[in-house]
């Protein structure tokens, strides 16, 4: 029998298929400030999540909440303009729902991007961070519950959710641009408090690099699913603690903008790899 995320999961994917018969290649998360990413592409089709009936809704600034299907160049691309955050109020199984449509849709990659503070003191706002690991700290994991084997093997290993082959692309591409970039370890917590000072510093000692209140989840059900994983970090602040000023949502925004030329150039560069890796 057929488990309620099955049951909501096929419900979408089959009023998204209504909308469009278009084939992604690459899932790509926007997170906070990214958004313009989509003016890139050559959109085929733009669907609210809000007309996705039992879909969860973005009710956070700079969350547009909707899913765009394109092309860059000619690689078929899905890009979320928003994602779900379970600090919202949804249940972390439908947090990480569009992640899974996408991959029924047939997104063999996963693009992870979201702004997060910088807890390592070489890092400084608007750098770029290659995520190579996680650590979730009290996130429910989104496997937790009946496990149906349509969606990924019941006990997923997770020692290369970040693909390696893909991280050494990321590099290339920064490389050939003349883009700094940094990689490190990202932890997801709950949110949507920003992090004590004391917080950061058990963090700092835990190994992270950089914190926010999304990504991980929707890695680990990327993974669950089988897609190959990548993730890029805007640093848009330095953690609570690590500096005088006061942190606020309009602050990351604003950093991010103030880096999305080389944030796009990376992430198109990257996306036009994957093409390759593909024979495109």
């Amino acid at each position: 029998m057929a488990t309620k995320t099955e049951l909501k999961l096929e419900k979408a994917v089959l009023q998204v298929k209504e909308r469009t018969k278009f084939q992604p290649l690459v899932a790509l998360v926007l997170g906070s400030g990214l958004g313009d990413f989509a003016k890139n592409l050559r959109v085929e089709c733009t669907i609210p999540y809000s007309e996705i009936e039992g879909f969860p809704v973005s009710t956070v600034a700079g969350h547009d909440g909707r899913f765009i299907f394109g092309w860059l160049d000619q690689v078929p691309v899905v890009c979320m303009k928003g994602r779900v955050h379970f600090y919202e109020g949804y249940e972390v199984s439908d947090v990480v729902m569009p992640i899974r449509l996408m991959k029924r849709l047939g997104a063999k990659f996963l693009f992870l991007t979201n702004a997060a503070g910088g807890l390592n003191e070489k890092f400084q706002p608007g750098d770029l961070m290659m995520i190579r690991d996680h650590i979730s700290f009290f996130v429910p994991n989104p496997l937790i519950g009946p496990n149906p084997e349509s969606l990924g093997t019941r006990f997923p290993d997770m020692s290369n959710v970040y693909d390696r082959d893909l991280q050494d692309v990321i590099w290339e591409v920064a490389s050939q641009e003349g883009i700094r970039i940094q990689k490190g370890v990202y932890t997801q917590l709950t949110g949507p408090s920003y992090e004590s000072p004391a917080e950061i510093k058990a963090l700092r000692a835990l190994g992270t690099d950089a914190v926010g209140m999304s990504t991980v989840v929707e890695a680990i059900a990327a993974n669950h699913a089988g897609m190959k994983i990548c993730g890029i970090s805007c640093i848009s602040n330095l953690a609570a603690g690590m500096s005088i000023v006061a942190l606020n949502h309009k602050e990351v925004q604003e950093t991010a903008d103030r880096a999305a030329a080389k944030f796009t150039a990376l992430v198109s560069g990257v996306i036009r790899k994957m093409g390759e890796i593909e024979g495109i």
